[in-house]
């Protein structure tokens, strides 16, 4: 693991029991700290954040978050050895949200599946030809043969 890579997961750390903790900001919602990037100077860290609600409650917890940059900078300082802390800038992760929607099409069309037709006890099975494997008539899998000629000594 490379420094920028212990540095992210550090500041993440970091971060995420500052905002659980030490926040006291009613603009905060059900917060969770999702990931973190350190740029390879170590100059500016991504925070990426996730909050379970609406809309409305990501841009709450956006300006809570950017009005105690100082403060979560200043913690970082003091709970973290290095020589300049990284600038911090926080980013939503939406990513939770768009999982659980693909979730609920999958659910959709098992649904779906499951009440028109009948489901099959037994798997489908495909015979595919592997690399180098000859499917011949009968498809046993025979080597292919080189067609290389090959020189006598």
């Amino acid at each position: 693991m490379a420094r920028p890579e212990k540095v992210a997961e550090a500041i993440k750390k970091e971060v995420s029991l500052i905002i659980h903790d030490e926040l006291k900001d009613p603009r905060l919602g059900f917060v969770t700290v999702t990931g973190a990037e350190v740029t390879a100077d170590l100059t500016q860290a991504k925070i990426f954040f996730s909050v379970l609600g609406k809309d409305e409650d990501y841009k709450k917890t956006k300006e809570a978050l950017d009005s105690a940059l100082g403060f979560i900078r200043r913690l970082i300082a003091q709970r973290i050895r290095l020589r300049f802390v990284p600038e911090i800038l926080f980013r939503e992760d939406r990513s939770s949200e768009y999982s659980i929607r693909i979730q609920e099409v999958l659910d959709e069309i098992k649904e779906l599946d499951g009440s028109g037709k009948e489901k099959r006890s037994e798997p489908r099975l495909s015979i595919r030809g592997k690399a180098g494997v000859h499917m011949g008539k009968e498809g046993r899998g025979e080597p292919k043969k080189s067609r290389r000629m090959h020189k006598e000594k």
